[in-house]
């Protein structure tokens, strides 16, 4: 609406600047400069009343020096000096840089506004039998709702009823239909495609997907970037600076010299050509093109300025479990030492029943009979394993650093995958190994971040041999394995320590202090822990870790076009400036170029940000 607002009031200003040319320049030429004025007059105040009033209303809030007060002082010294038509011009050609600039804006915030349509306001919530419709945020956590088909699941939640397939392409930027059934877990903002479901709600509208997306992406937008907040500091002592000289070259200048008029002229054309919005508008349509870019595809980026560091990253940490495998466990094999498989798998899954681990719920899953043992005194050490008392007697279930913590002789195992040994009191009854495969496009994310000169590293909790063989399969030399949560911390300080940018990529619980540390944390959004997410910088809502090298693609290439803009606009500033203080003349036209032009073109090529691709060069 803005912007066609702005158009007809350029339209009508240029049909009136037409006419006055007409008149005092074709069937009359030699006016008195008061039947000059009137003639203009209409064109000016059409098109330049709103910068007048923006330069007074801003001068009376003490914010004087901006776009503005250039605009103002430029061509109302050009229209005291009887330079009418050039005075309307640059009025004109500054209002269709604003024209530009609205657009863009709206750009923007279109995406924004596609984001909040994913968020359903009502809710068919079903109580004591029937259905009513509710607001979503009157809805609690473990009510009922009933999702038809084509509708959009309004609330986080898990299926206690149904079976059919959700578009999560608005979620996770990935067009490909996701299976669910009983057990499984929902999202809000995607879209039940096949049949009615029925789904337990497990968080409230605030806490829900859909919202965090929407609130981490208007969030994003007021994290300034390192330049975008250079150039809003430049403005502001540029700006000044600016007026100062056009002072000394209109004012002290001729006192010095002579040339009063043609010295006025000069200062007021320096005014025109010095205004920074190119710089002050196109860097922050940059950053938060590439926001709304990377959203589209599943990547949410917590701020702006957080591309900066993106770009410069030299260096990936990966985890292991859930980034570059799968994530999804089973039960591979169980060596018994002193008690039978199914004794040892039983006391096994009565330590692990209800823990949301990954390799927790593969034990439970993978033991079929009735448990009566019952897990009492339980306590979790980090990094180490489970220990609990079962009919009053110690049971100890974890990796090789448990055993050793409670000198248990445990037996090694060649098998690769998770070892996890059991001992009960302190006989050593056997273990269990649990596998995990190499996600499919890990291999080729890995060549692909190689290409880009990206420096890989592996960091994990399993033992060497595991370690070892994944980090072979998906191509990375560099790894460390049978590593605390600690560890990893102190593994990521040695690597900061060396001057390297880095950004660590992982899912788990214990991921949260390393994602924290990293000078960009990316989490793993479907398969990642509630902290893991939170500590992130950004999140891959799908955990496809091909989306890391497209993420760094497209901060690159918001930090190149930002880059544009800013050498092109000072270039062609800074020529025409020097040619108005050399006093060449007539230079206002070129002036104009050089303040509006150049805040066109800068736009138009920060837009191109919002248009990035997933090839191997973002184009």
């Amino acid at each position: 609406m803005k912007e066609k607002e702005n158009l007809m009031k350029v339209f009508l200003s240029a049909v009136l600047l037409f006419v006055a040319m007409i008149f005092t320049r074709l069937i009359f030429t030699d006016l008195p400069y008061t039947v000059r004025l009137i003639a203009f007059l209409p064109s000016y105040i059409i098109v330049g009343f709103d910068v007048l009033k923006k330069s007074a209303l801003n001068i009376l809030k003490g914010d004087i020096f901006d776009e503005n007060l250039l605009m103002s002082i430029a061509t109302v010294g050009a229209m005291s000096m009887g330079d009418f038509s050039e005075a309307v011009f640059v009025m004109l050609f500054f209002k269709v840089g604003e024209i530009f600039e609205d657009i863009a804006d709206e750009k923007s915030e279109k995406s924004l506004n596609e984001l909040l349509k994913i968020r359903p306001e009502k809710a068919t919530v079903s109580e004591k039998g029937e259905t009513v419709e509710k607001d979503v945020k009157d809805v609690a956590v473990g009510e009922t709702i009933l999702v038809n088909i084509g509708e959009r699941i309004p609330l986080d939640g898990t299926v206690i009823s149904g079976q059919t397939e959700i578009d999560t392409s608005t979620v996770t930027g990935e067009t490909a239909l996701k299976p669910v059934g009983i057990s499984d877990s929902v999202f809000s903002g995607t879209v039940n495609i096949i049949s009615p479901i029925v789904v337990r709600v497990t968080a409230t509208s605030e806490e829900s997907t859909a919202s965090k997306i929407i609130d981490l992406v208007k969030n994003a937008k007021e994290k300034k970037a390192k330049t975008e907040r250079f150039i809003k500091k430049f403005a502001k002592i540029y700006t000044p600076v600016v007026v100062g000289m056009a002072f000394i070259i209109g004012v002290v200048a001729p006192l010095i010299f002579g040339g009063f008029k043609s010295h006025i002229y000069s200062a007021l054309t320096f005014l025109v050509v010095s205004c920074p919005c190119a710089l002050v508008i196109s860097v922050p349509i940059s950053f938060f093109g590439a926001i709304g870019c990377a959203s589209k595809r599943g990547i949410l980026v917590k701020g702006c300025n957080l591309l900066d560091k993106i770009s410069s990253v030299d260096t990936i940490v990966f985890d292991k479990t859930g980034t570059l495998t799968k994530g999804v466990f089973e039960v591979t094999a169980i060596h018994p030492k002193e008690a039978d498989k199914n004794d040892i798998l039983k006391l096994a899954a009565a330590l692990e029943s209800g823990s949301p681990h990954p390799i927790a719920k593969s034990i439970v899953a993978h033991y079929k009979g009735e448990n009566d043992f019952v897990a009492e005194n339980l306590t979790n050490i980090s990094g180490k394993g489970l220990v609990a008392k079962v009919k009053g007697r110690r049971v100890l279930l974890g990796n090789d650093k448990l055993m050793s913590d409670y000198g248990i002789n445990y037996k090694n195992c060649s098998h690769s995958g998770t070892i996890v040994h059991i001992a009960l009191e302190n006989t050593y009854l056997g273990h269990i190994v649990i596998s995990d495969d190499l996600k499919p496009n890990a291999q080729e994310t890995i060549e692909d971040l190689k290409c880009s000169g990206i420096d890989l590293v592996m960091l994990t909790g399993d033992n060497e041999n595991t370690a070892k063989e994944i980090a072979d399969k998906a191509g990375i030399e560099n790894f460390s394995a049978a590593l605390l949560p600690e560890d990893k911390v102190k593994e990521l300080e040695k690597l900061i320590n060396n001057g390297k940018k880095i950004a660590f990529a992982g899912d788990g619980i214990n991921d949260a202090p390393v994602l924290a540390l990293a000078d960009v944390g990316i989490g793993m959004g479907a398969l990642g822990s509630e902290a893991a997410v939170e500590s992130a910088d950004v999140i891959i809502m799908d955990d496809d870790i091909k989306k890391i090298p497209l993420l760094i693609r497209i901060a690159k290439k918001a930090k190149r076009i930002a880059s544009e803009n800013i050498v092109f606009s000072i270039l062609v500033k800074v020529t025409v400036l020097v040619l108005s203080v050399l006093g060449i003349p007539n230079m206002m036209w070129l002036a104009a170029f050089a303040d509006v032009g150049v805040l066109v073109l800068a736009v138009l090529n920060s837009m191109r940000a919002m248009r990035i691709g997933g090839g191997q060069n973002g184009r």
